[in-house]
């Protein structure tokens, strides 16, 4: 037989009857072996399983990543987008302008509620005085000066915070300034010029509803007589309603002051030019000492003693017409004077000498007075008032 043919049968046993003779294969009849049953019969198949399956996974992972990508890819410049976060711009930290010198502040603070301004007031209000309410206090309730609420009641306080009274019905005007009355032959400029401000001040603020177009001539102005104008920023000198130094050697100033003016004196005692205070208690209850009000309202309850800040010559004991009500006036002789006012009762009488100390009367509240309090004034010669708390022992 040839190379090409191939035994498939076993050779005969000896002695046996002699085999059918075999039959040949041709090349394209032989069986072929797969790959796998080789890598079967080396013992790799479970391990080229596992490591296919991996690779398998992987190659799905991949594919499920790039799809993904494709799918949230940016849209190009024109169209719009609609699924996927866009891009984050890329800033080069070099292009952000740097903050030198950072100004001080206030930080804000994140507030739950949002707080509307309220519109700014135009009209005038309205206001009762109340027991216990002082011209600085009613100020300071509406963002005014003291002296705001002078000017524009000027017809019942008459420049004077201790012509307030319970009861009274004030104007309270919207901002800081005067309350003018128009008078028939009044020109704005001559108006504006008492008040310290321009005419435009006066005929701009919308609150006095002047017309421009229809005022004419500002020597003559269309303005109604009687008709009441808001003057913003105005101000004026105001009248000095305080009571003067009173001394011995002319207690007669003071005859129109009311009945507690004393006559002629002739001697007492001499003040040390030392000062103590005046009652118990050191501190306020009502007006400090401002441009408005020259002295100081000490507190204290009806009855309670007032003593003498330093030796000197009763020169006033009695009723006062300035608002006082009780009061008096005590010249210390060395250039010195001392007032005390509002008393309940006076304990001393006009010409007597007293020492440092000693009692000349009770807190009260007579004159006029929204309470209970020692109205105190210190005085250095003629109509030389000064702030006693510069000349008081420390409180």
């Amino acid at each position: 037989m040839t190379e090409e043919f191939q035994e498939i049968a076993p050779q005969a046993a000896q002695g046996d009857e002699p085999a059918a003779e075999p039959t040949p294969v041709l090349p394209s009849q032989k069986p072929r072996t797969s790959w796998l049953d080789a890598l079967a019969r080396m013992g790799l198949g479970e391990v080229f399983v596992r490591i296919g399956t991996n690779v398998l996974s992987l190659v799905a992972l991949v594919s499920v990543v790039w799809l993904l990508g494709s799918f949230y890819k940016a849209a190009p410049a024109g169209v719009a987008q609609t699924a996927g976060p866009s891009a984050t711009p890329q800033v080069q930290i070099d292009s952000i302008p740097q903050v030198h010198n950072r100004p001080a502040g206030i930080e804000r603070m994140a507030l739950i509620h949002t707080i509307i301004p309220a519109r700014p007031r135009e009209d005038i209000v309205k206001y009762t005085v109340q027991a216990g309410d002082n011209v600085i206090g009613i100020a300071q309730k509406y963002n005014l000066k003291p002296e705001t609420i002078l000017f524009a009641n000027n017809y019942k306080l008459y420049d004077n915070p201790e012509n307030l009274m319970p009861g009274m019905v004030l104007n309270i005007l919207p901002v800081d300034g005067a309350y003018y009355q128009w008078q028939d032959g009044d020109g704005l400029n001559g108006v504006a010029k008492g008040l310290n401000v321009k005419p435009a001040d006066i005929v701009s603020y919308a609150g006095n509803q002047l017309d421009p177009a229809t005022l004419g001539d500002y020597s003559h102005p269309n303005i109604k007589p009687g008709t009441w104008l808001v003057v913003p920023g105005g101000t004026r000198d105001l009248v000095s309603f305080s009571f003067p130094s009173v001394t011995r050697d002319n207690p007669a100033v003071a005859r129109v002051a009311g009945s507690g003016a004393c006559g002629a004196v002739t001697d007492g005692a001499v003040g040390t030019g030392t000062f103590i205070w005046p009652s118990a208690n050191h501190y306020l209850s009502g007006y400090d000492y401002t441009a408005i009000h020259r002295g100081i309202d000490i507190a204290g309850n009806v009855g309670e003693a007032v003593w003498a800040i330093d030796a000197g010559v009763i020169v006033y004991a009695g009723w006062n017409e300035y608002g006082y009500g009780n009061m008096i006036m005590i010249d210390h002789g060395n250039g010195w004077q001392s007032l005390y006012a509002h008393l309940s009762s006076i304990k001393v009488v006009c010409g007597q000498s007293v020492n440092q100390g000693q009692l000349i009367g009770a807190i009260g509240s007579t004159g006029h007075s929204s309470g209970p309090h020692l109205h105190f004034e210190m005085m250095h010669g003629l109509y030389a008032k000064v702030d006693p708390w510069n000349y008081l022992p420390p409180p």
